[in-house]
């Protein structure tokens, strides 16, 4: 079970996301397919992937990260690990934090995962990618308003053809889309977003796109 390092009363209530998932953003599906209008305006990642659903003790281990209360990145990579296959990348790339919200919680999730992944995954971590101005918060913003805040909001340097890019929740895939776009544009051939949580933002099924409209 993924709560298996948590207490008897968090550990089961961890939910891990199950097949069927679109091959490529990894949202839940009715059955297996290769692209949904989850990932329709999602044009530069390769695939996402997310080990758990942010909701119930997971909600609140997140909260108390960011916020710089504890400190439990060895344990989110080791519930990445247990859920996701390694992925086939020559390096890990990291989602930027904000620098002034990251000096005021004392917490960089993503940074602090990637760590533990490399580990786990025995995999380096490339400085590749850096804001080129500050956003607000995406928190409260519709999928639309979330891709306009952060569009060209992220430069990067070139590194290796294949990255896993790195954050600590997905929403709607607006913001790794970007530093995927950052990424490509400096030379990645394949961007593949890993996250310890997705948001349960619809938990009705995700539709096929018909062909040929990705």
């Amino acid at each position: 079970m993924p709560g298996d390092w948590l207490c008897d009363v968090c550990g089961p209530r961890m939910r891990a996301l199950a097949a069927p998932l679109c091959a490529r953003c990894g949202a839940p599906t009715a059955v297996p397919v290769a692209a949904c209008r989850a990932c329709v305006r999602l044009h530069w990642l390769t695939t996402a992937r997310s080990a758990l659903w942010l909701d119930g003790p997971l909600g609140e281990i997140m909260a108390r990260w960011k916020r710089g209360e504890i400190a439990p990145g060895h344990l989110g990579a080791a519930l990445v690990a247990h859920e996701l296959t390694r992925p086939s990348v020559d390096a890990l790339a990291v989602v930027p934090a904000v620098r002034d919200r990251r000096l005021a919680r004392g917490a960089d999730p993503p940074a602090e995962l990637a760590a533990g992944l490399a580990r786990w995954w025995d995999l380096p971590v490339v400085p590749l990618v850096g804001r080129t101005r500050t956003v607000r918060p995406q928190r409260g913003l519709d999928a639309g308003a979330r891709r306009r805040n952060v569009r060209g909001a992220f430069a990067a340097r070139a590194g290796p053809r294949s990255l896993g890019l790195i954050d600590d929740v997905y929403t709607t895939g607006a913001t790794v889309d970007e530093c995927a776009r950052a990424l490509r544009q400096a030379g990645a051939e394949q961007v593949h977003v890993i996250t310890l949580a997705r948001t349960p933002l619809d938990r009705s099924f995700a539709q096929a796109v018909p062909h040929g409209r990705l």
